[in-house]
């Protein structure tokens, strides 16, 4: 009779037998097996000094004046001053930083309020009219701003709204519509029927609905959106630039005209650019964990 043959692969121990498995090799001999576990963790560790070293040197930057900027040590600076702070203050940098915060809340605001309430009523009411208003609004989205400038122009002068607030909050909330429909009906409709027939059922109106059923579940793309359109209205430096003149200067053109003063001064113009990133790096930090799981529901979907 033929030897039977072993299986070949790890050799196993039964419960009878006194023979002892060999010890698993240590966890960094494993690693050192596998290294290209360790790829991931290279690169985003060269992305994250990319992206940190900047933002370092710009912030030491501010700390410093002109004087000492380029004779002192770039990295470890022996003496930080807030001068270039002020200097940007005095420069009326602060009254264009307030009308650009005045101008991205009354957007975001009335935009995602308004684009919320029509995906609403666009998922609920299936009617022509409905789809005929929904197709208008998304033909924006072929439509760039720069090539209606001038007749954007020419309504907001007969309008005798030229160099005022209200124009930008009508102009860049009017243009913050058409994807923010988009994205929010395209959110709605995901949100089973079956719970908004139990609130109807129940003696709820579609304001019930819409206030305790569909804003909460909501808040991701809210929130989503609400960074999204407030970028776009705090950088945009086109439509302040050809609707106001003076009263209504937002921040984007006031770096415009801090760098005509001060532009052979470095501190003065970074701690200018430092201030303008911050109130979007501050929205960014309380509406992260929003955002992150308004990506995951789509990820899911």
């Amino acid at each position: 009779m033929p030897p039977r043959l072993r299986p070949e692969g790890p050799e196993t121990t039964s419960p009878g037998d006194s023979r002892v498995a060999p010890p698993a090799p240590p966890r960094f001999l494993r690693s050192v097996v596998r290294p290209w576990r360790a790829v991931p963790v290279v690169f985003a560790t060269i992305w994250l000094l990319v992206v940190a070293i900047p933002i370092y040197y710009m912030i030491l930057a501010t700390f410093r004046n002109q004087n000492t900027y380029l004779t002192s040590n770039a990295w470890l600076p022996d003496h930080l001053t807030l001068s270039s702070y002020g200097q940007v203050w005095d420069a009326h940098l602060g009254s264009y930083f307030l009308n650009s915060v005045i101008l991205t809340v009354a957007c975001v605001v009335l935009s995602v309020t308004l684009c919320l309430g029509a995906a609403y009523r666009i998922v609920r009411r299936q009617s022509r009219w409905v789809g005929v208003s929904f197709s208008l609004m998304l033909f924006g989205l072929a439509i760039p701003i720069q090539a209606i400038i001038v007749p954007l122009y020419v309504l907001i002068v007969k309008m005798h709204l030229y160099d005022t607030m209200y124009a930008l909050i009508l102009v860049l909330t009017a243009a913050a519509v058409p994807v923010s429909v988009l994205i929010m009906v395209s959110f709605v409709r995901d949100i089973p029927r079956e719970l908004i027939s139990a609130m109807l059922i129940d003696g709820g109106t579609e304001w019930t609905v819409f206030r305790n059923l569909i804003w909460p579940l909501s808040r991701p793309v809210i929130s989503t959106l609400a960074i999204y359109n407030g970028l776009n209205v705090w950088n945009n430096f086109l439509l302040p630039l050809v609707l106001t003149i003076s009263h209504a200067t937002v921040l984007p053109l006031g770096l415009n005209t801090l760098k005509g003063q001060f532009s052979e001064n470095v501190p003065v113009m970074m701690a200018g650019v430092l201030l303008s990133t911050l109130p979007l790096v501050v929205l960014f930090i309380f509406m992260r964990r929003q955002v992150m799981s308004s990506l995951g529901g789509i990820t899911a979907r």
